[in-house]
């Protein structure tokens, strides 16, 4: 099975034979499941080039053991401590955020040379799943909960954004800039037609985030041809207010900070929800473009200062 997965990313078409277990999520049984963390790697001459800088804040891809390890650290303590997500007992020891697909992703991180200069903080990161990268893991962590083969028809390449994660005290506009603006050159130089993944509202009740889930259905849903849907055993209905009932500025308001982030880059909703009730939330799929993003960043503040609802669909 994982050889047929892998060789249908490679080749751009949809993997049809994945079912769901009891139980909920899909499994897939591979052999890299039980693989220890990678020790870090050499960056590529063209990732070496992914660097940006705002004043004592630094944005790179992870350079080695160390940095990955603290960007995992960041991880537990927003993930776990803050968010009351319930870790492993791995994860508890070691107090740090892992999974099998760490050793697979490139990380973004935010480093703030402001403290110590020859030892500087991760207090943001990201992490990145190439289309190259899955196919060799076997599969997306996305591909949990929603099903992508939409996503994945043509052989474009695609990059599965995840795990975004920023220090509270570093919660600014000037660190998301960063985030965003290097996520945008990592596509750019990986030459990325799309990019997706999981973003998620707190908690684990959709019919309190109802009207929010509904203001995305209606507002936000992506083209057919390139719509997410969530795994019919985890599928949460994103039906809970009619059109007119609410009012649409304000739902968006009450969205959580990284959906209207990916709102305002263009970003387009998936086909229902799903709890995940490890992390204590409910997740969206978002779909982005990356063009899109580059065009968000030319209007820059504009977009911020004006940020209005677009009609229904």
């Amino acid at each position: 099975m994982a050889l047929a997965l892998r060789r249908a990313l490679q080749r751009g078409r949809a993997y049809r034979r994945l079912r769901a277990q009891r139980g909920g999520a899909p499994k897939v049984a591979l052999p890299f499941l039980n693989r220890r963390i990678s020790t870090g790697r050499l960056l590529a001459p063209h990732d070496r080039e992914i660097r940006l800088t705002a004043g004592q804040l630094e944005l790179r891809l992870i350079q080695g053991t160390e940095e990955l390890e603290a960007a995992q650290r960041l991880r537990y303590d927003v993930f776990y401590r803050e968010r009351g997500a319930t870790p492993t007992r791995e994860m508890e020891q070691l107090e740090r955020d892992i999974d099998q697909f760490d050793a697979g992703c490139d990380h973004l991180v935010v480093l703030d040379h402001g403290v110590d200069p020859d030892n500087p903080a991760v207090v943001g990161t990201y992490r990145l799943l190439r289309r190259d990268s899955a196919a060799k893991l076997g599969r997306f962590y996305t591909q949990d909960e929603f099903s992508i083969r939409r996503l994945l028809k043509g052989g474009h390449q695609v990059l599965e954004l995840g795990r975004s994660c920023v220090a509270e005290e570093y919660r600014k506009q000037m660190t998301m800039n960063l985030l965003w603006r290097g996520i945008g050159l990592y596509a750019h130089t990986h030459n990325v037609s799309l990019m997706f993944g999981c973003a998620s509202f707190q908690g684990i009740d959709p019919e309190a985030i109802g009207v929010e889930l509904s203001y995305l259905r209606h507002y936000h849903m992506a083209p057919l041809r390139m719509r997410p849907k969530a795994r019919r055993k985890r599928y949460v209905s994103m039906k809970w207010a009619a059109p007119g009932s609410y009012d649409p500025k304000a739902a968006r308001a009450a969205l959580p900070p990284l959906i209207k982030g990916y709102l305002r880059m263009g970003g387009m909703i998936g086909d229902g929800a799903v709890i995940d009730e490890q992390f204590n939330t409910i997740d969206v799929c978002v779909v982005v473009r990356p063009d899109r993003l580059t065009k968000a960043f030319a209007r820059q503040m504009g977009v911020l200062a004006q940020d209005q609802p677009p009609r229904p669909s």
